[in-house]
């Protein structure tokens, strides 16, 4: 049988899907620049960054997982692991675990809570839980240096991790589902607050804008509110630089 962090390995890692991400993430990230993989699962897009020539800061606080980044980065001086929550504020929070599914491992009980019998979630069960300490983006900045570009993908945390940031990368991506669209709209807020004014969004795994154009906050909010339920999930794209937002 395999297993489920086989699946995600062959899932993140096919034929093609680095040439992919590193023309996406290539408008973000160039070489000596750092980008901050927030929910960092198996490392595909810490080593994207990496081909870029960019430095990464890889936090995963599932232990399976940062087992896993141990293994494949431990010996790259450019990649430094922390193996944690990112939140509001440092201490300790329960993550609960899909053992099934580590990509959907949460902090969030109301993500788990939004999650019981919405279509596309059925099945999904969080059956474990490990009491673990909370870092926040401020702390993470504070000790490796201030990133060009963030990407935040944790189950439904977005907003809580984002409430511990308060400097404005270059650019910077957050998950959204439509379980939670509430989560997303508090994220536009708090973007806004920090001073993004054009966002961009990819649907799924598509790694292409929906917009020809970034747009501002508002229109954000409404094409988020107006994503039939099916959409299920996607990313949200802000920059100081607009132009890196073009689709």
């Amino acid at each position: 049988m395999t297993s489920p962090i086989g699946r995600s390995l062959r899932t993140y890692y096919a034929p093609g899907r680095a040439a992919a991400l590193d023309g996406f993430h290539r408008r973000f990230l160039g070489p000596g620049e750092l980008g901050f993989d927030i929910g960092a699962h198996v490392g595909d897009r810490v080593a994207s960054f990496r081909r870029l020539g960019a430095r990464a800061v890889a936090v995963e606080p599932q232990p399976r997982l940062a087992r896993l980044l141990r293994l494949l980065f431990g010996r790259d001086a450019g990649v430094a692991r922390v193996a944690a929550l990112v939140g509001a504020a440092e201490g300790e929070a329960v993550l609960r675990l899909n053992r099934a599914n580590p990509t959907v491992a949460t902090a969030s009980e109301e993500f788990i809570a939004a999650a019981d019998g919405a279509p596309g979630w059925e099945g999904q069960r969080w059956d474990a839980a490990l009491r673990l300490p909370v870092t926040t983006l401020d702390a993470l900045i504070a000790a490796h240096g201030r990133p060009d570009f963030v990407k935040v993908d944790v189950e439904g945390y977005e907003a809580a991790a984002l409430a511990g940031l308060s400097v404005a990368p270059r650019s910077l991506s957050f998950e959204f589902t439509t379980i939670q669209r509430g989560v997303a709209l508090g994220c536009l807020d708090r973007l806004a607050a920090l001073g993004y004014r054009r966002f961009n969004a990819c649907l799924g795994e598509s790694m292409r804008f929906t917009h020809a154009a970034p747009i501002a906050v508002e229109a954000m909010g409404e094409y988020l509110r107006g994503l039939p339920d099916e959409a299920n999930s996607g990313d949200v794209y802000v920059s100081l630089e607009p132009t890196r937002l073009i689709g």
